[in-house]
């Protein structure tokens, strides 16, 4: 585009907006008002009306009016580059400061589409969203390679193996209270005599799931503490337990949930 036609073309319009946030909130609404694409011509067009919009700004502190400031300068820098007899000669490296500005000028435009997009969306109380990209592949890692049957039969004798007291008929059973606080009490008993022992026998004397599920968590307090260490030999074996330093059995622990 020759210099003639961008000083009649920025004679040809006017465009005022009294709304704007920010000097390229300010630059694109300038642009889009004259029906212009963001290019380095259009925001050499639109320089002059850019100034004028900046000097009528008042009650701004000097960090907001440094912000249009510099996108003036640059503006500046655009406007009087175009209106040279021939294209400035850059370094090598060097970028076209009219290139840069309408590129972040696009991004902008492209944030503040989608943000006025969620925002319509929280209007309308339309708060959820589609899953574009599909669901990420997670492969299984539960492999029972290790185990046999004869394994699983074994387990299962030694449960069934065990005498449990049964109440009488008609006796109303209550769900027994065990907080986490007790178990912990419990294991921080058993590894200030013992430096090593296994969750099964931690678990021997339990009477119900809920009990068994309580030691579990206790178990991982003291982990996540840094007071005992646990791991297993292989899959679905008996979790081994050793206490890491001197542990007291009437340590007093803060426990968030009880």
């Amino acid at each position: 585009m020759s210099i003639d036609i961008v000083r009649n073309q920025s004679e040809s319009y006017s465009v005022s907006t009294p709304v704007f946030e920010g000097p390229l909130d300010l630059l694109l609404n300038l642009i889009e008002s004259a029906e212009l694409d963001i290019t380095s011509v259009s925001l050499a067009l639109v320089t002059d009306q850019y100034l004028e919009r900046i000097r009528a700004l008042e009650n701004m502190d000097a960090d907001e009016i440094s912000a249009f400031l510099v996108i003036a300068a640059k503006l500046v820098q655009i406007k009087s580059e175009a209106l040279l007899p021939r294209p400035p000669v850059r370094e090598a490296g060097e970028e076209d400061p009219g290139e840069a500005l309408a590129r972040q000028l696009r991004l902008y435009k492209k944030f503040k589409e989608v943000a006025n997009w969620l925002s319509e969306r929280g209007k309308q109380d339309l708060r959820t969203y589609l899953r574009i990209a599909a669901p990420p592949k997670v492969e299984s890692r539960f492999e029972m390679g290790d185990v046999t049957l004869a394994d699983l039969i074994l387990a299962a004798e030694t449960i069934f193996a065990r005498e449990v007291e049964k109440a009488e008929l008609g006796t109303v059973i209550r769900a027994p209270r065990v907080t986490i606080r007790e178990k912990v009490s419990h294991i921080t008993k058993i590894l200030s005599s013992e430096k090593r022992t296994t969750f099964r026998q931690m678990v021997e004397g339990a009477n119900s799931r809920i009990e068994v599920v309580v030691t579990f968590l206790a178990l991982l307090e003291l982990v996540k503490r840094y007071r005992v260490d646990a791991w297993q030999d292989a899959l679905f074996s008996d979790i081994h337990i050793e206490r890491m330093g001197d542990l007291l059995a009437d340590e007093d622990f803060d426990i968030e949930f009880e």
